[in-house]
């Protein structure tokens, strides 16, 4: 295979060659037109020394020779008439020969000019350079004839091919030494540039650190060379040095994008998004390997217009947006700014649908309580400043009014217990939850006790209301959960139950494990009592809701049962739901995850 010199060099021989060719063909041109314009100088000169001696001569007599001064030039001479025919020629018999009016030379010179031509003699059979000018008698303009000169002249290029063919070959062996030469030089140079390409394919895959102890190549001896095999090794370290540096912080960058939990976008000029996060792909769904627009991506106006404004030159800017992504609504915290030096934007999307969900579980939360505890507590300074006013006296309507104000008191102070207790009992799961303790220590144990023990808190009650609780539990039955909250939570599910139905009425307490839905533990509280309609089953569990609150409140209920039973069952990685229709009784039930022991 031919280096790119030994190309150059074949080429650029071509090209002298060619060049050498061109002006040896312009010089034999040359030579040629000046070898033929000086013969016809010469034949023009002699012509016109004859002509002056001819005027007089070709008409003396028919037959007569004229007497010409000797013009040592060897021409042959030719006379002819204004008609054309020919009156004399000094080398053949005139009167056997044509006429030669029609000669080109002829033809100007009986016109009055002089004439020049080249051909080959029809007479003489040879090739003659002819020359004519015309001839007069009596009248200066009157041509009475004409005078022509004729010299064999072969071409230039006969005349010096006996000079040329002895010594053809030289120029085929100069081009062939050249071509030597040539191939010569280009094959050391193509072995010394091969040499370099073997180091620089070496070096190429070679770490920067190592580089410097690769054995020599030993390129070339010239200096040149020797200089460009340590420039390129220079270069070569350098260059991976910078493109391990490179790596190393695109992994480092790569690293810090895939750990952040916010939304990182970064779009060029054109809003079309050239570097998305794993957190951002996976909040809008955006597919790998893909570069859509960023509207397209994100279908936010708003986003696409803080794009906008940082690209025209308004400088970074962050505001809140809230946007619906998965059919849901979620608020975000948004950063945009300029990206240098590519002239993009990149934007920062910060997830605050949960601090805004918890602000609005605080503001509502304050409400709440605060509606909670207004009636409790007017009720007790009513009845207080009631029993302060009363008289000293023991009459037995004091001391009624003084019983029910008591006992108004008691129960107030109880309901406002109750929900301080439930309150800090909320509290402390959601401490739980936020200090990110998802899992409460469990132990194996059997259920069936566990439920008995929460029947027994909440049998006063049920006894008092005439309501009976019966159990529905496998004695064999075991679980990993936490005892107290279980017991808790049924004791809530309970105690709502007893409330809520009418007397003499039963609630069925069940545990069992369920063959539709992966073998999870579902536990179960339902009563006979007035139901609840539809429309109050999805918020049923939330804090402070109540479906009816007048009755809550006659039943001496916070509001926050149901919402501690769904924390319990959270903090267990289960759910709490219920069942229900107005009028046809109630079922409370938390699913919890299959036991361990079912396996």
């Amino acid at each position: 295979m031919k280096t790119v010199f030994g190309k150059s060099l074949l080429v650029l021989t071509a090209a002298a060659c060619g060049l050498f060719c061109f002006f040896a063909l312009v010089i034999f041109s040359s030579l040629d037109t000046l070898y033929y314009g000086t013969n016809t100088q010469n034949m023009r000169a002699a012509a016109r020394l004859l002509a002056p001696f001819l005027n007089e001569a070709v008409f003396n007599g028919a037959g007569e020779q004229p007497t010409l001064p000797d013009t040592g030039g060897g021409y042959r001479l030719t006379l002819t008439g204004a008609d054309g025919e020919v009156i004399y020629d000094s080398s053949f018999d005139a009167g056997n020969m044509e006429n030669h009016g029609g000669r080109p030379e002829f033809a100007a010179a009986l016109t009055g000019n002089e004439g020049v031509a080249r051909r080959k003699s029809d007479t003489a059979g040879i090739d003659n350079l002819y020359f004519a000018v015309p001839l007069y008698k009596d009248e200066p303009h009157r041509v009475s004839g004409a005078l022509r000169l004729a010299l064999p002249v072969p071409s230039f290029g006969r005349r010096i091919m006996a000079a040329v063919l002895p010594n053809i070959h030289l120029p085929f062996l100069a081009a062939a030494a050249a071509a030597a030469v040539v191939y010569i030089f280009s094959r050391s140079l193509g072995r010394s540039f091969m040499r370099l390409e073997e180091l620089a394919r070496t070096v190429s895959y070679t770490p920067h650190t190592e580089i410097a102890a690769l054995p020599l190549v030993s390129v070339s001896d010239t200096e040149e060379f020797r200089t460009l095999e340590a420039a390129l090794r220079n270069m070569a370290a350098e260059l991976a040095r910078r493109i391990e540096e490179a790596q190393a912080e695109g992994s480092r960058l790569e690293g810090i994008l895939n750990g952040m939990r916010e939304a990182v976008l970064a779009v060029d000029g054109g809003l079309v998004l050239r570097l998305v996060n794993p957190s951002a792909r996976r909040l809008f769904s955006i597919a790998e390997g893909t570069e859509p627009y960023l509207l397209e991506a994100v279908r936010a106006t708003e986003l696409e217009a803080a794009a906008r404004r940082v690209l025209s030159g308004g400088g970074p800017e962050e505001s809140e947006f809230h946007l619906s992504v998965g059919g849901k609504r979620r608020f975000f915290r948004v950063f945009a700014g300029p990206l240098q030096p590519s002239g993009g934007v990149i934007i920062v999307l910060e997830d605050i649908t949960r601090l805004k969900r918890l602000e609005q579980v605080r503001k509502d939360f304050v409400a709440n309580v605060s509606h909670e505890l207004r009636t409790p507590i007017q009720l007790i300074k009513g009845y207080a400043e009631t029993l302060q006013d009363l008289p000293h006296g023991e009459t037995s309507e004091d001391r009624e009014t003084l019983r029910r104000g008591l006992a108004v008191i008691q129960k107030n102070a109880l309901s406002m217990e109750n929900l301080t207790t439930d309150l800090l009992s909320l509290a402390a799961m959601e401490a739980m939850e936020d200090s990110g303790v998802s899992h409460i220590e469990m132990t194996e144990q059997k259920l069936r006790p566990l439920l008995e023990e929460a029947a027994e808190a909440a049998a006063p009650a049920a006894r008092e209301k005439g309501t009976l609780i019966s159990l529905d539990c496998r004695p064999e039955l075991c679980a990993r959960v936490h005892g107290p909250l279980v017991v808790e939570a049924i004791v809530n599910l309970l105690d709502n139950a007893v409330k809520y139905t009418p007397p003499g009425s039963e609630v069925v307490v069940r545990a069992f494990i369920s063959g539709d839905h992966d073998g999870e533990l579902f536990l179960e509280v339902a009563d006979n009592g007035p139901g609840i309609a539809p429309e109050h089953l999805n918020r049923i569990f939330e804090r402070f809701y109540r479906v009816d609150r007048n009755r809550s409140r006659e039943a001496a209920g916070t509001g926050l049962g149901l919402a501690i039973v769904r924390h319990i069952a959270l903090m267990h990685g289960g759910m709490a739901e219920a069942e229900s229709r107005a009028c046809d009784g109630s079922v409370f039930r938390l699913r919890l995850p299959a036991p361990k022991n079912l396996a």
